[in-house]
């Protein structure tokens, strides 16, 4: 098999498996307090104990900068976050997480963390997850170098 042809296979079976848990997770996250677009707000907000200005916060969740606007607005109104005027530049909005908000991203997490180990770390040995992290990694980091 060609070097092209199996890069086309692995890149296949990649995006499956993607596809295949995130529709796994989608239906988990029905039956939990938050949306997935939401727990993925409040996670990467918690790795930013000073916030994050709005534009920031679109580099790192799945979803363009108008609906990134729209949803944090409903979690502000929901109690989950904050938004407040960028003190360094007033054009800017400055996301962070509210008490509540960090109570809702533990007690998510914790069924979250459970339902990846159920979906993802029983179907994997402890080898082959820290081969799968070490791959994931590589190239997600491949394509910050263009």
């Amino acid at each position: 098999m060609a070097r092209n042809e199996l890069a086309e296979e692995a890149w296949e079976e990649l995006a499956r498996a993607q596809i295949a848990l995130m529709r796994r997770f989608q239906d988990d996250f029905r039956s939990w307090e938050v949306t997935m677009h939401e727990y993925d707000v409040l996670f990467t907000l918690s790795r930013c104990p000073a916030g994050s200005r709005m534009r920031d916060l679109g580099e790192h969740v799945l979803l363009t900068q108008p609906s990134i606007s729209r949803l944090v607005e409903r979690m502000a109104e929901s109690g989950l976050v904050t938004r407040e005027c960028d003190p360094g530049d007033r054009r800017g909005t400055v996301v962070g997480l509210t008490r509540y908000g960090r109570e809702v991203l533990q007690r998510v997490g914790r069924a979250h963390a459970g339902a990846i180990e159920r979906y993802v770390g029983r179907a994997l040995t402890t080898e082959e997850l820290h081969l799968l992290r070490d791959i994931a990694g590589k190239l997600r980091r491949a394509q910050a170098d263009g």
